[in-house]
């Protein structure tokens, strides 16, 4: 799916010629699919800082990207200033490892605060006979395309669990946007998914066809989250999607908001006032929103140091 470079003020209906491009300093926010959580998320940060246009002169974009690996590359290659990604890439891009061992540690990523939690999510077609994670292999799966949180995330489990791509059937590669539909039109048997709950692409494909979620537990998995300091055990819970009354075991991340260190601390100062002191507000945009604690956000999943800008506010706030 081709880039899209979006201003929120179309989702929230503001309008934008108040200021010419010239005048207004702009942030722009790399975000995910368009059918996943983090697009939504980052456009409801928009919506807040552009709701004070006015007061502080910011702009905010809102922009769809291929996902938290990709997002960190381009924010180190200063492409776009802030992103939303997961805990766990987070993690990696700070320490230079993964799939950021040949750029080496990007030692200006900065966090500025967390968001939802999300769930390793795996759904299946209801008669591909898949009833655990481990019945994965020899059937097709959708993986998540390259610079996706989610294909990353789940070949570091196939790593711990010694598995290859050739314990499965064939593998593919579709975006979070066209995998509930690929699912549907029986071009693979299931696809994995980091998300927050609830997401539309795992509605679409719990409602347009006949599908499950699959627990993602056993010892070898639970022994490798033990060991991880970005990663927990957590359930999806019941009664989100069809079919899923239960609660289902699997393991899970925090998305993440982070920029660079050299972004104006104004910038980060900013947006993060702008969210935090319209918090009731910015909750309601979208589900995944509404469980959202001031106080975690400060620091859960943050393993890279907090910018300037978003220390100076949560002083301000008492939030530290």
């Amino acid at each position: 799916m081709s880039r899209v470079l979006i201003c929120f003020s179309l989702f929230a209906a503001l309008s934008v010629s108040m200021y010419s491009t010239a005048d207004v300093p702009q942030l722009v926010l790399a975000t995910g699919g368009v059918t996943g959580v983090y697009y939504p998320a980052g456009g409801s940060i928009c919506r807040m800082v552009n709701r004070l246009r006015a007061e502080h002169r910011i702009r905010c974009l809102v922009e769809s990207t291929d996902g938290s690996v990709y997002n960190l590359k381009k924010l180190r290659e200063r492409d776009v200033n802030f992103a939303v990604v997961q805990s766990d890439w987070q993690f990696h891009a700070m320490q230079g490892n993964r799939d950021f061992a040949g750029v080496g540690a990007d030692k200006t990523l900065r966090s500025v605060f967390a968001l939802h939690s999300e769930a390793f999510t795996v759904v299946a077609r209801a008669d591909a006979g898949i009833r655990s994670f481990a019945d994965l292999k020899d059937k097709r799966v959708n993986i998540g395309n390259e610079g996706s949180g989610q294909r990353a995330t789940m070949t570091w489990l196939m790593g711990k669990l010694d598995w290859n791509f050739d314990v499965f059937k064939s593998v593919h590669d579709l975006n979070s946007a066209d995998q509930a539909k690929g699912l549907c039109d029986n071009k693979f048997d299931a696809f994995v998914f980091v998300a927050g709950y609830p997401n539309s692409a795992i509605k679409q494909a719990t409602t347009e066809c006949e599908s499950v979620l699959v627990e993602v537990k056993g010892e070898k998995i639970k022994q490798a989250i033990r060991d991880s300091p970005y990663y927990r055990m957590q359930d999806i819970p019941g009664g989100i999607y069809r079919g899923n009354d239960e609660p289902i075991k699997t393991f899970g991340v925090d998305a993440t908001l982070v920029t660079s260190g050299d972004v104006n601390n104004k910038l980060v100062y900013q947006l993060v006032r702008s969210v935090f002191e319209n918090f009731e507000s910015f909750r309601k945009l979208h589900p995944a929103l509404r469980t959202l604690d001031k106080r975690r956000m400060t620091k859960a999943g943050l393993s890279a140091p907090l910018h300037e800008g978003a220390i100076q506010y949560f002083k301000e706030a008492d939030l530290m």
